[in-house]
């Protein structure tokens, strides 16, 4: 990869699930959100629901083949969180490759231009502590 350096810091993913402007690519889900640096970061994640460690790693090769094919036609200065679903171990590299190069290409230029806002997810927003129970001491 050209321009891109590896995501790994888990406050900036969580910050990319937060803030970061997100496109389903059908077998996987990006997010992206502007990093005023001079290169893009990559961030891959493949959780356990898509299958054993094999099927982990077939879908994160397929997700850095995809990007690899599109990095060329990319804005530079972006986070990029790419989410792969349980469904792209199965398929064919060639359909991951094609939507990234198209809609994922287009979403993340709209996100570097400013027309695609990078606003609070409500859904990944942090959920609000009950009150701590009085301790023994307390009572």
């Amino acid at each position: 990869m050209l321009f891109t350096q590896k995501l790994n810091d888990n406050a900036d993913f969580q910050r990319l699930y937060r803030r970061g402007a997100f496109c389903p690519l059908g077998a996987a889900l990006i997010y992206v959100m502007p990093n005023r640096l001079p290169y893009n970061r990559l961030g891959i994640t493949a959780g356990k629901k898509i299958g054993n460690a094999v099927k982990r790693n077939r879908a994160k090769r397929i997700i850095r083949a995809a990007y690899s094919a599109a990095e060329l036609q990319m804005p530079i200065g972006i986070d990029i969180v790419v989410v792969a679903r349980s469904q792209l171990p199965e398929q064919k590299s060639d359909i991951l490759t094609q939507s990234f190069c198209t809609r994922g290409v287009r979403h993340c230029q709209g996100v570097s231009s400013g027309e695609i806002p990078c606003t609070l997810n409500p859904k990944a927003a942090p959920r609000k502590r009950s009150p701590q129970k009085k301790s023994r001491e307390q009572k």
